[in-house]
């Protein structure tokens, strides 16, 4: 008792009959642990740190009739090791961490009279594990008497049993189950699911399992822009489904998925739709799944300008859409490796700026999905990083619930890996195309409203005159540049209010000695 022994000793006497090793340190019951004790009867190690007990552990006992293995840490039993122990009795195996019962596992205890399953893990078992005892099978035979069977005492209770369709069978052999198998507690309770938890198994009726079975109420809509807008879809199952939604083949986030029970044997799953787009549309997919199959429904979802389609019967603008709710964005700083973007919502948006909450829409300019990031209340500056070189970004800041408006996006390109000379006489070529539209960006990255002020398109020819070196074919060249292809950034003052154009500083001046090359990085 209390011994620090953290294997077997092997001088133990042949003739010993029982051994008892308590809270001590042994972690494992090696093969072959016991061959030199073959007349042993009783074997009590309780209270141990055993974890593993081989499938030959009990080889060479087949006098064995008391094994006794309480408080370890057993998550599991070879069970065919009991084959060497064909005269057991009593099996203690209480308070482990027993989570499996085989339906073999009483295969090869046919003598057994105590049976100790109680305060481990299991939650879900086969009744065919005790049809298959030989001491079950033997009661339910008509050939002898009754009173010649033992009595077996079964303990099976402080399990975290979970009652649904795959305990169906199980429930049934504890209502039904007699002498000579004597229940130590016959009060099993459910610790699951939610709505049976605390429920004893006399209480309980449980259904037979089904595969899932999907449906949604509307398999196509047509909303207005601007809405929240929740998909609905209705699962029947038994046991209760994994349920999750797809988008164009891609995996939505948790976040915006909240699935319940509305029944025994119903489920119900949601999808959020902030603020829908016409990017939104598309079909949404609602799949379920349990052990038995899986099903899906799709739902198809067509986002449209509000002028376009009156608001369905139902549906309630998310937010009031009022002239004032503006937001104003500009790109307040950049780096080699993104930009940092800043807002300010105008009049009624304002009104509340402490409780007023912000989308935020990030993502290639052709892409059809951009990812969706909500800003809480008393934030007005986020950073978008780790943008791919060359690269055309569009990023929109709106009034959480409704649609970014005009002006209120961004659209930028990233530069491309290229001298700081290149990339200014590249400029100088395409700075006649976009004149206005081109804001201060340093070398590396421009950025572009998304809309370009009239007046400043109709000064851009006299105001911003091209550069042309060579021939007409270089001319020609430049006006294939397009927005969409730029590589290089722009300076501050491209194009000034007085209708005059920056002299390049690449054009060395007479006298003047050339400053020495810096590549973008050292513009930070």
């Amino acid at each position: 008792m209390s011994a620090l022994l953290r294997q077997i000793p092997a001088n133990i006497p042949q003739d010993i009959r029982k051994i008892r090793i308590e809270n001590s340190h042994l972690t494992e019951l090696p093969r072959g642990s016991f061959e030199n004790v073959s007349a042993l009867e009783y074997l009590w190690l309780n209270f141990n740190n055993i974890t593993v007990m081989h499938i030959k552990s009990l080889e060479y006992l087949p006098a064995l009739k008391e094994l006794r293995l309480q408080g370890n840490k057993l998550s599991s039993v070879p069970w065919t090791a009991f084959q060497d122990t064909p005269i057991l009795k009593i099996l203690d195996l209480k308070h482990n961490r027993l989570d499996v019962l085989p339906e073999h596992a009483l295969r090869y205890l046919p003598n057994l009279t105590y049976l100790d399953l109680s305060s481990n893990q299991l939650t879900i078992i086969s009744r065919d594990v005790f049809y298959n005892w030989p001491v079950y099978q033997r009661s339910q035979s008509t050939e002898g008497p009754l009173e010649a069977i033992s009595n077996a005492v079964l303990a099976l209770h402080d399990n975290p049993w979970i009652c649904d369709c795959r305990l169906r069978g199980f429930v049934q052999f504890i209502k039904s189950v007699g002498p000579p198998i004597i229940l130590m507690n016959s009060y099993l309770t459910c610790s699951g699911p939610k709505f049976r938890t605390g429920k004893f198994f006399h209480e309980v009726e449980l259904n037979s399992c089904t595969k899932p079975l999907t449906s949604a109420l509307d398999a196509n809509l047509t909303v207005p822009a601007g809405l929240n807008i929740t998909l609905t879809c209705f699962v029947q199952a038994s046991p209760s489904p994994a349920v999750w939604w797809t988008y164009a083949l891609k995996l939505l986030r948790a976040f915006n998925v909240s699935t319940e029970p509305i029944s025994e044997d119903t489920v119900r799953s949601e999808l959020l739709i902030p603020a829908a787009r016409p990017a939104d549309a598309g079909n949404y997919t609602c799949t379920a799944a349990n052990f038995l199959g899986n099903a899906s429904v799709a739902i198809n979802l067509r986002v449209v300008a509000p002028w376009a389609s009156t608001t369905p019967r139902g549906w309630a603008p998310a937010a009031p859409a009022e002239p004032g709710a503006h937001v104003e964005v500009r790109i307040a700083k950049q780096t080699v490796y993104g930009i940092t973007l800043e807002w300010f919502a105008a009049a009624a948006a304002a009104a509340e700026p402490g409780e007023t909450w912000y989308t935020l829409l990030v993502g290639r300019y052709d892409a059809a999905q951009k990812d969706t990031i909500y800003i809480g209340p008393g934030v007005n500056t986020y950073s978008v990083t780790d943008l791919l070189p060359a690269t055309k970004y569009e990023v929109c800041v709106a009034v959480r619930n409704q649609a970014p408006r005009k002006g209120q996006c961004v659209v930028f390109v990233t530069g491309s890996d290229v001298s700081q000379m290149e990339q200014r006489e590249k400029l100088i070529h395409i700075v006649v195309i976009v004149c206005a539209m081109v804001l201060a960006v340093p070398a590396g990255m421009y950025a572009c409203t998304a809309e370009a002020l009239p007046g400043c398109l109709a000064r851009c020819p006299s105001a911003c005159p091209r550069r042309r070196r060579g021939g007409p074919a270089q001319a020609a060249g430049s006006k294939e540049s397009t927005l969409d292809s730029l590589p290089a950034g722009s300076e501050d003052g491209l194009c000034r209010p007085d209708g005059g154009a920056r002299r390049s500083p690449d054009r060395a001046e007479p006298g003047r000695a050339r400053p020495p090359h810096r590549n973008s990085a050292d513009l930070y």
